[in-house]
């Protein structure tokens, strides 16, 4: 049985790959600091570790445990403190992923796959909805490191022959998102109004977004895995929904009886993003199975 790596395994997309890995058959191990990740997100039949991907035992783990495969989740994945720190971002984002894949081709690892943004690297979109081809400016430091992160991967596959894949996620939403932060409107909504509270939206709610349902991008990581595919990928639905529309259909799913209010719109945010997915549904023969109603609806429960 193949042994694969899933770093930031207790955070939100990483936990469910693990999940749906040991449900495939496959010995996970799961790297997290538990900064963002839960620990009640760990699956029981995982091998845990509790460190940070710049640690240095991680090394001597990629040495004795002989991963097959490496699915690189972990990651600082808020644009807002992207935009105010800089340099944080940089040391997980760049710093922590360069690490991890200079392990990998020392390893032999069969193949690297990584979590990139298709809703940020892009940057403010001249077509729609963008196709892998589309320049990539991105408009927040975060963008910046995820490009670079696959321009890494770039290197070390043409100067080393390492074998990797790089699914741009669209805005990813469902069950186990952090409601907390700043990221993750739909986790934000589903946790103010089942609790009561007033809901907000920054800027005026007309800007558009590609929302994902996380067992869609699941089911992309995993066929990558299993037909050993390469290259960059856009995982998403092809449909803009703005923010008001997904205010709107939650609070139609929750009953919610109290009010919406706006506020300033944050720095580093762009108006408009939808990915055109007809690359990995024609390499992958992947389609995104969830529509938005069942995927909100789900969410919903979860919360509840």
């Amino acid at each position: 049985m193949k042994r694969v790596l899933v770093t930031g395994g207790a955070g939100f997309i990483g936990s469910h790959i693990a999940d749906r890995l040991i449900e495939t058959g496959y010995d996970v191990d799961i790297i997290d600091n538990l900064s963002t990740g839960v620990s009640d997100n760990i699956n029981k039949n995982a091998v845990f570790y509790e460190m940070d991907i710049n640690d240095e035992r991680v090394e001597s783990l990629f040495r004795d445990r002989k991963y097959a495969a490496v699915f690189h989740q972990a990651a600082q994945m808020n644009i807002r403190v992207s935009v105010e720190d800089p340099v944080f971002d940089i040391q997980n984002n760049i710093v922590g992923m360069v690490k991890l894949i200079d392990y990998a081709v020392k390893n032999n690892i069969e193949h690297f796959i990584f979590a990139s943004t298709g809703g940020a690297i892009y940057g403010e979109q001249e077509c729609f909805p963008a196709d892998e081809n589309h320049n990539t400016n991105p408009y927040s430091p975060y963008g910046i490191n995820k490009l670079a992160g696959e321009k890494y991967l770039y290197y070390f596959h043409k100067t080393f022959g390492l074998k990797y894949a790089a699914l741009r996620y669209a805005n990813v939403y469902g069950p186990r998102q952090n409601p907390f932060g700043e990221a993750g409107v739909v986790a934000i909504f589903a946790h103010r109004m089942l609790g009561g509270e007033n809901a907000v939206i920054f800027g005026t709610g007309k800007q558009t977004r590609d929302f994902v349902f996380v067992e869609d991008v699941v089911n992309a990581n995993i066929l990558v895995l299993e037909k050993g595919i390469e290259g960059c990928f856009n995982i998403g639905t092809g449909i803009e929904t703005d923010v008001n529309k997904i205010y709107t259909e939650m609070a139609e799913i929750i009953n919610y009886p109290n009010s919406l209010s706006y506020e300033p719109a944050k720095k580093g945010e762009q108006m408009r993003s939808v990915l055109d997915c007809k690359k990995a549904e024609k390499m992958l023969g992947w389609n995104p199975e969830y529509n938005l109603k069942n995927g909100l609806e789900k969410t919903v429960d979860f919360f509840k």
